[in-house]
C-alpha cells in the first residue's frame, strides 16, 4: 500500500495548542464500524457510551522529562538531548540536536553546568549513547532540570509550561519511561474513572514505554516496508486474567490508545489468550492484521502518514477511518496530543 493512502489535509489551526480543562470536557467522536456512521458526543460520556461488563485496558508508562538542554564546552553552542532509555546507571540512548554538535567524543554541559555529558558511542535507531555525570543519579536530574517532551507541534515545544508536566501524563501514570504520552489516556479524570467502575466498567493496566518509533513519520513509499522500533512492554498477570476472562464471558475488551493495542495484539497468542510477562513489542498493525483481542479502540486523531493512522485504519477501514477525519475536520475537532478522541467500535 503507498503510504500516501494515509493522508490527509488538516488546518493548521485545528492542532491543539493547549489541553481541554477539565480533562474530560474533551469532544468524543464516535465511530461505528459496521454502520460506517458517527455521532459528536463528550469524553465526560465515555460511562454511557460502554457496556456493562466491558473490560478496559490502559498504559500506565509514566512520560519522563527526557529533554535535557545544554551547551558544547567547547565553543558554548547550544544542545539538546532527549534521553530515550538508560543502558547502565550513567549511560543512556538520547537523540541530540543538532547532531553535528554532538559526534562521539563531544563534551557537553547540561542544567546550566549543573552536569556534564560524553557523547561515547552511535546508539540505535540514528541515536547517540551519551555517558552522563552529576551530582544526583541521572533520574534525579531530570526531575530537577528535564523538560516535558512535548510533540514539536505544539508551538512551545521548547519552552513548556510548568503545568505540562502533570498535563502531559494520564492521572494513572507509575511507570517511569515514556518519551510520549499515551494521549488517548489523557483524557481520564479520577472521578471519570470512579464512575465506570460504578457502572460495572473496569479498568486493568499494562505498560508500553513510548519510544520515538511510535512518533515517526513513515519514511518508506510503501506502508509494507515501514519496520517499528522495538519498546519495552510488561503485562501482570492480573491483566492478562482480567482480558481472558471477558473474552470467555463474551465481554468486550476495550483498548485505551493505540499503544495499548499494540501491546495487547503482540502479546496475543494464536488461540487468543494474552501472555503475561516482559518483553520489547515491535509489532507495526496496518491494514489486513487480524485482531486477536481488541474489541473497541479509544484513540485520539493522528498526524498523517504516521504508523498510529495506520493502526487506525486497520481497526476501522482505512475509507471509513479517512471518512471520520474528514468529519472531524469539518466539525472543528481539535487534533493530536492535545486534542480530542474518538471511540471506535
Amino acid at each position: 500500500m503507498d503510504v500516501g493512502l494515509f493522508d490527509y489535509e488538516l488546518p493548521p489551526e485545528l492542532i491543539a495548542q493547549e489541553p481541554a480543562e477539565p480533562r474530560d470536557s474533551s469532544r468524543l467522536l464516535v465511530l461505528d464500524r459496521a454502520r460506517s456512521a458517527w455521532e459528536d458526543h463528550r469524553f465526560a460520556e465515555m460511562p454511557e457510551l460502554l457496556r456493562p461488563g466491558d473490560c478496559l485496558v490502559a498504559n500506565r508508562s509514566r512520560v519522563i522529562p527526557a529533554r535535557l538542554l545544554g551547551v558544547t564546552e567547547s565553543g558554548g553552542q547550544p544542545v539538546e538531548l532527549l534521553l530515550l532509555r538508560a543502558l547502565d546507571a550513567d549511560r543512556w540512548e538520547a537523540l541530540v540536536r543538532p547532531g553535528r554538535r554532538c559526534r562521539v567524543g563531544a563534551r557537553l554541559a547540561l542544567a546550566g553546568g549543573a552536569a556534564r555529558a560524553r557523547v561515547t558511542g552511535e546508539g540505535s535507531e540514528g541515536a547517540r549513547v551519551v555517558a552522563i555525570e552529576g551530582p544526583w543519579p541521572v533520574g534525579e536530574l531530570l526531575e530537577r532540570h528535564g523538560l516535558p517532551p512535548l510533540p514539536p507541534y505544539i508551538a512551545r515545544h521548547d519552552a513548556p509550561k510548568p503545568e505540562d508536566r502533570e498535563r502531559y501524563q494520564t492521572v494513572y501514570a507509575r511507570d517511569d519511561g515514556s518519551v510520549a504520552a499515551p494521549t488517548a489516556g489523557l483524557h481520564f479524570t479520577t472521578e471519570l474513572l470512579a464512575r465506570l467502575e460504578r457502572r460495572g466498567i473496569g479498568m486493568h493496566y499494562l505498560t508500553l514505554h513510548v519510544g520515538p518509533g511510535t512518533f515517526r513519520p513513515l519514511r518508506a513509499a510503501r506502508v509494507e516496508e515501514h519496520r517499528m522500533a522495538a519498546e519495552r512492554i510488561e503485562i501482570p498477570a492480573a491483566t492478562a486474567r482480567a482480558v481472558h476472562e471477558a473474552r470467555r464471558d463474551g465481554r468486550r475488551v476495550v483498548a485505551v490508545g493505540t499503544t495499548t493495542s499494540r501491546a495487547l495484539e503482540w502479546a496475543a497468542g494464536e488461540d487468543g489468550r494474552l501472555r503475561e510477562g516482559a518483553g520489547e513489542a515491535d509489532l507495526f498493525i496496518r491494514p489486513g492484521h487480524r485482531f486477536r483481542i481488541v474489541d473497541v479502540l479509544i484513540t485520539n486523531f493522528h498526524l498523517p502518514r504516521s504508523s498510529l493512522l495506520v493502526l487506525v485504519a486497520a481497526f476501522a477501514g482505512r475509507e471509513v477511518a479517512l471518512g471520520s477525519y474528514r468529519h472531524a475536520v469539518e466539525a472543528r475537532y481539535r487534533f493530536y496530543s492535545y486534542g480530542d478522541a474518538m471511540l471506535i467500535h
